[in-house]
């Protein structure tokens, strides 16, 4: 005779339990900041995106572009970006310099990829300009065309667009807001002309 389980009488310790199993290919958790609750969404392959909950209209649209461009198949999953967030923690509250992340850039164009990997080898605490990051990734003179890129940075913080400023030395342009460019770059002690 075959016994059946009778039903969890706890519905959050079954979505955990799911969760924890579901095969998923993006898990995605919340994480709240100093700058405002971020979403975080990671692959196997590593940190996908980091969007700033309040830009998108909540999560859905943020997790909507995800679904259509890394895959269908996501997945609250708090635990699978853990270490996203312990980082993230650490880094605001002036413990961590540098990010250990592995990170998948599918949400970036190609071109935007290079301005990217220019743009996460800025130090903690250093700031650069459009028009070096642009000759730093091999197209001199695209210093619009590298705004663009980083306008679109999918791993804002972790991918530190916020330390790329214009050219004399002025806030421009970040997707988080200029308020939230110049509090990440106060929090890492780099005294700007403003905005």
């Amino acid at each position: 005779m075959t016994r059946l389980t009778p039903p969890t009488a706890d519905p959050t310790a079954a979505l955990a339990r799911f969760a924890a199993t579901a095969p998923a290919d993006v898990s995605y958790a919340f994480v709240d900041s100093p700058v405002g609750t971020m979403i975080a969404a990671g692959t196997d392959r590593g940190l996908a995106c980091l969007g700033y909950e309040d830009l998108h209209g909540g999560a859905d649209p943020l997790l909507e572009r995800i679904a259509a461009e890394i895959s269908p198949r996501v997945l609250l999953a708090p635990a699978k970006l853990d270490r996203v967030r312990r980082e993230l923690d650490e880094y605001f509250a002036g413990t961590r310099q540098d990010f250990d992340l592995e990170l998948d850039l599918t949400l970036a164009r190609p071109f935007a990829r290079k301005i990217l990997a220019a743009t996460a080898r800025i130090p903690f605490g250093s700031t650069s300009t459009y028009g070096e990051i642009a000759a730093e990734a091999g197209s001199p003179g695209a210093a619009r065309a590298a705004g663009g890129a980083l306008g679109s940075n999918p791993i804002p913080i972790v991918v530190p667009c916020h330390r790329v400023l214009a050219r004399n030395g002025t806030l421009h342009g970040y997707t988080g807001g200029l308020h939230r460019k110049q509090q990440l770059l106060e929090l890492e002690g780099v005294r700007t002309l403003g905005m």
